[in-house]
C-alpha cells in the first residue's frame, strides 16, 4: 500500500525559484513547530479552559521576563550545547555514544575533588581553574575511550557499553557524596568553598545584574556579575573549534568517511581503530569539560543529578542539527526554552507538572516527526506502479 524511499533532495521548485529547494527542509521544520503550537494550544484549552496565547506569553515571560531568568536560560543552554557538541564527532562517525551522562559526571567528580582537597593548598586561583579543566577533560576522555577500545579491538556494542558506563559513574558519585558530605549527616556535598570561592569561575564583570543580590550564594541561579559570561566564552570557543574540526580538518574528513563506510575507510588506507579511539577521546574530553563547567561554573557542588539528563537530551540536539555545531545553538536554546517555559506556566497557572511535560513532548514529537518527511518520501502503491 505504501512505499517509503529516502530522498535525494527536494525538487518542489523549478526554474528561477529552484534555489528555494535548499530551504524546503527548514520550511517543513518551521511548519512542524507551528502545528505543534496549535495542537498544544488545543490541549491547553480543552484541559484547563485557559487562553493558549496567554499561556504561551507566560512561557516567554518565564524565560525572558527578568535578566536573572534570561541568564539562567543562557547558562543552561550553553551547558547542553557543550555536551551536544561533544557528541558530534562520535555520532558523525556512527559511534553511538550514549554515555555522555557518565562522562559529564566523572568530569564533575574530578572538579569537585580538586575544589575540596586543593581548596586550602594556596594554589593561585587561575592555576587551579586550569588544572581542574584539564583534569576533568582527562577523566571524561578516559571514560569515553574505554568503550572505544573495546569497540576497536573486539567490535563490542558501543550503545550498551556506553549506557552501562553511565550507571557506574552514578554509583561512583553516590559512593563519594557521603565521604564529602557537608555538613555531616546531610548526605549531600553542599556548596563547596562558599566563603573563599576557591575553584569557582572568576568574575569577569563586577556590575550586578538587575534583580540579583550581590554576594548571594550561588545555588541554582547565578549571582551578580558571575561566571555565566565565562561559560559563554568557553562554549563559543568549543563550538568554533568543533565546526572547523569537523568541516575543514583531515580528522573531520576521516570521521565522515568512517561514518559512511568503514570498508571504504580501510580501502583508503585509513586506520579505523585509531580514528574510533581518537574521536571518542575528544568526545569524552568535551563531556568532561561540561562536568567541570557544571561544578565549577554553575552548581558549585556535586551530586548524582549534576548531569541532569542533559547527556540524553544532547543526543536529540546533535541528531536534529545533523552534527552542525552552529545549528545546535538554535536547537539547544529551543529545548531549554521549552523546559523552563513549561515549568513557568505550571507554576503560574497551577497546572500539573505532567501537563507542562506533555506540551514539551508534543512540540518535540512534531519536530522529530518533521525529520522523517525531510529525509524520506512516501509513495502510495498506485503512484509507485505508475512511475515504474
Amino acid at each position: 500500500m505504501i512505499h517509503i524511499s529516502k530522498r535525494a533532495d527536494f525538487t518542489l521548485f523549478k526554474g528561477r525559484a529552484e534555489w528555494l529547494n535548499r530551504y524546503v527542509g527548514w520550511g517543513i521544520r518551521l511548519f512542524a513547530v507551528f502545528l505543534s503550537l496549535v495542537v498544544s494550544g488545543l490541549l491547553i484549552f480543552f484541559v484547563t479552559k485557559l487562553n493558549p496565547v496567554k499561556v504561551y506569553g507566560a512561557m516567554i515571560d518565564g524565560v525572558f521576563g527578568t535578566p536573572r531568568l534570561t541568564w539562567a536560560w543562557v547558562r543552561d543552554f550553553t551547558l547542553l550545547l557543550l555536551i551536544a557538541v561533544g557528541l558530534a564527532p562520535a555520532f558523525k562517525m556512527r559511534f553511538w555514544n550514549i554515555g555522555a551522562e557518565g562522562q559529564v559526571l566523572v568530569g564533575g567528580i574530578v572538579a569537585a575533588a580538586f575544589m575540596i582537597h586543593l581548596g586550602s593548598a594556596g594554589i593561585p586561583a587561575a592555576i587551579l581553574i586550569i588544572m581542574m579543566a584539564f583534569a576533568s577533560m582527562a577523566a571524561g576522555a578516559a571514560w569515553g575511550v574505554i568503550p572505544a577500545l573495546f569497540k576497536a579491538k573486539w567490535n563490542t556494542n558501543e550503545t550498551l557499553f556506553t549506557l552501562m558506563m553511565n550507571y557506574i559513574a552514578i554509583q561512583l558519585t553516590s559512593f563519594l557524596v557521603p565521604k564529602w558530605e557537608h555538613p555531616k549527616g546531610s548526605n549531600s556535598v553542599g556548596i563547596i568553598n562558599p566563603d573563599s570561592n576557591v575553584g569557582w569561575f572568576p568574575k569577569l564583570f563586577e556590575k550586578p545584574i538587575s534583580g540579583m543580590t550581590q554576594g548571594a550564594p550561588m545555588t541554582r541561579f547565578l549571582t551578580a556579575g558571575e561566571s555565566v559570561y565565562l561559560n559563554v566564552l568557553i562554549v563559543a570557543a568549543v563550538v568554533l573549534f568543533m565546526f572547523f574540526y569537523l568541516k575543514k580538518s583531515k580528522h573531520g574528513y576521516e570521521i565522515a568517511v568512517v561514518g559512511q563506510s568503514e570498508n571504504t575507510a580501510r580501502y583508503a588506507a585509513m586506520n579505523v581503530k585509531k580514528i574510533i579511539i581518537r574521536s571518542m577521546t575528544l568526545s569524552g574530553a568535551l563531556c568532561g569539560l561540561a562536568g567541570f563547567m557544571a561544578v565549577s561554573g554553575i552548581d558549585h557542588t556535586i551530586s548524582t543529578g549534576t548531569a541532569g539528563g542533559r547527556g540524553f537530551t544532547a543526543i536529540i540536539v546533535a541528531w536534529l542539527a545533523k552534527f552542525n555545531p552552529f545549528i545546535m545553538i538554535l536547537i539547544s536554546g529551543l529545548l531549554v526554552f521549552l523546559e523552563k517555559g513549561s515549568i513557568s506556566i505550571a507554576s503560574e497557572f497551577g497546572l500539573s507538572k505532567d501537563v507542562s511535560q506533555i506540551i514539551t513532548g508534543i512540540i518535540l514529537f512534531f519536530i522529530l516527526g518533521s525529520e522523517f518527511f525531510i529525509n524520506y518520501e512516501i509513495k502510495f502503491a498506485r503512484r509507485a506502479r505508475k512511475e515504474a
